[in-house]
């Protein structure tokens, strides 16, 4: 029986490997990240030749909902307090605090997705609903009381939710609480538009998540978890390479053809 347990070992190994190379080759944003620069998947090409977009509105807290050229609609850390139009499709959750999921969702939202693992194990998303692809990456979150931390860490109790849709990379980060390593970047891929918590301490440091943002050198940042930091406090922090917009209006309208050639931070109406 003990010499046997190498071979499960291996296997159990051959599997997990397996697991990942085929999200890989499912995930156009990892295959750009992964391509020898100039080279571009020819899906990704196709994809990104559309002129479709995608409809980003910003509900409030850490809650955007994405509608994609398909008819899918999206909410991110979603709790049902900020409701916008019709119901979501989809619904990805953090729970640092109740802000950010509901453990009670309407019944007629046919995907709900915890960012946390319900069994024991880290959550593994790699989801395609029409026309978009939805994986995650975990991260550690620390233990709530309330709304008091007392410095314990759950380990990958939290996901940074990917969505691939009509040729973008667009990246949420939830309720980031720790910096990010480089298997964390590999495992995250190229990112065009990223959502970036900046209260600057439920979530993590400004200098941390600052540091974040531009490793990830996407085209759009777009802040969230804004009701604690001064926004020229922010874009202090993250440098001068980037750009701010704000707008009057709560949604952007954006596709591939249309992103900016400077990065950008844009701020959508709302709280």
């Amino acid at each position: 029986m003990l010499r046997s347990l190498p071979f499960v070992f291996a296997m159990l190994s051959s599997l997990v490997s397996s697991a990942a190379a085929q999200d890989a080759q499912r995930s156009e944003c990892l295959a750009m990240a992964n391509a020898p620069p100039r080279a571009t998947p020819v899906s990704f090409r196709r994809l990104a030749a559309k002129t479709d977009e995608v409809a980003i509105t910003y509900g409030g807290h850490s809650t955007y909902y994405i509608d994609t050229p398909g008819g899918v609609r999206i909410a991110t850390d979603y709790s049902g307090a900020y409701r916008i139009g019709r119901l979501p499709d989809v619904v990805t959750m953090n729970r640092a605090h109740s802000t950010h999921y509901t453990l009670f969702p309407d019944p007629k939202i046919p995907h709900v997705l915890h960012g946390w693992g319900d069994d024991g194990q880290p959550a593994r998303i790699a989801l395609r609903v029409g026309d978009v692809y939805i994986r995650n990456v975990t991260t550690d979150i620390r233990r709530f009381f309330g709304d008091d931390s007392n410095g314990e860490m759950i380990k990958d109790g939290n996901s940074i939710f990917i969505f691939e849709v009509g040729g973008l990379c667009i990246g949420h980060l939830g309720h980031l609480h720790h910096k990010l390593d480089e298997s964390h970047f590999a495992a995250i891929g190229r990112l065009d538009i990223v959502m970036v918590p900046i209260d600057g301490s439920y979530t993590m440091s400004l200098d941390g998540v600052s540091d974040i943002t531009r490793r990830l050198r996407a085209s759009i940042v777009l802040p969230m978890h804004r009701f604690m930091t001064p926004l020229d406090e922010f874009m202090r922090r993250i440098g001068q390479q980037f750009e701010i917009d704000m707008r009057t209006e709560r949604t952007l309208k954006i596709s591939r053809g249309s992103l900016p050639s400077t990065p950008t931070v844009i701020i959508l109406d709302g709280v």
